[in-house]
């Protein structure tokens, strides 16, 4: 690792590090390791993007506001975009190349759609990390109703393999445990359904 990308990864947790979002520091880490395991071989642009995905909600002055937006899709995209300009922003402070830079502020642009290969790997590794280290924080700030919305939204971005490791997470909370539990089978019920609708489709018109 080079100063500079050190230098631009100390300045993304210096940051989150001070996120009044107690769970922010420890889901950028986490999230860092979980697109290690769904990619090893993963490139310092494309880790330097995941580290600081979520970089806008720690700065107070600056983040966008669920009450803003009439849907959680607006949101999430306002969200998503706000902090790819503060990720390019702090690229150019560390004078990194334009072409890195330009890849950083893609990644993060996309990472809660994904789109491309990397940005899916990124909205993958964001997404099982919620779960992980996420969710128990985020459900002691909402009620019932809001963490299951969230939960759901959070699992259909996820293909089916990914699903099978969240349904292996335990929670303090018995009653999330088996909502998320359930809601993996109804889904992967409906996939399989699915698949068999198209596949009764395909064999009448051969």
């Amino acid at each position: 690792m080079n100063n500079k990308i050190a230098a631009v990864k100390s300045k993304i947790m210096k940051i989150i590090n001070k996120s009044s979002v107690p769970e922010d520091p420890i889901h950028a880490k986490n999230t860092l390791e979980w697109l290690r395991r769904l990619k090893p071989d993963a490139n310092e642009t494309l880790q330097i993007a995941t580290l600081g995905h979520d970089i806008e909600r720690a700065i107070e002055e600056r983040k966008v506001k669920r009450k803003d937006y009439q849907s959680y899709d607006e949101f999430k995209d306002a969200h998503a975009l706000n902090s790819a300009k503060i990720m390019r922003e702090i690229m150019k402070e560390h004078s990194m190349s334009k072409a890195m830079i330009k890849k950083v502020f893609f990644l993060v642009r996309h990472h809660e759609n994904g789109g491309t290969k990397l940005a899916d790997v990124l909205k993958n590794a964001d997404s099982i990390s919620f779960f992980q280290v996420g969710l128990p924080f985020y459900s002691t700030r909402h009620n019932f109703k809001q963490t299951k919305e969230r939960c759901l939204w959070g699992l259909k971005r996820l293909p089916e393999n990914l699903q099978r490791i969240v349904v292996k997470f335990n929670y303090r909370n018995p009653k999330l445990s088996s909502f998320i539990k359930n809601k993996i089978r109804e889904l992967d019920n409906y996939n399989t359904d699915s698949r068999k609708r198209n596949w009764v489709g395909i064999s009448r018109h051969p």
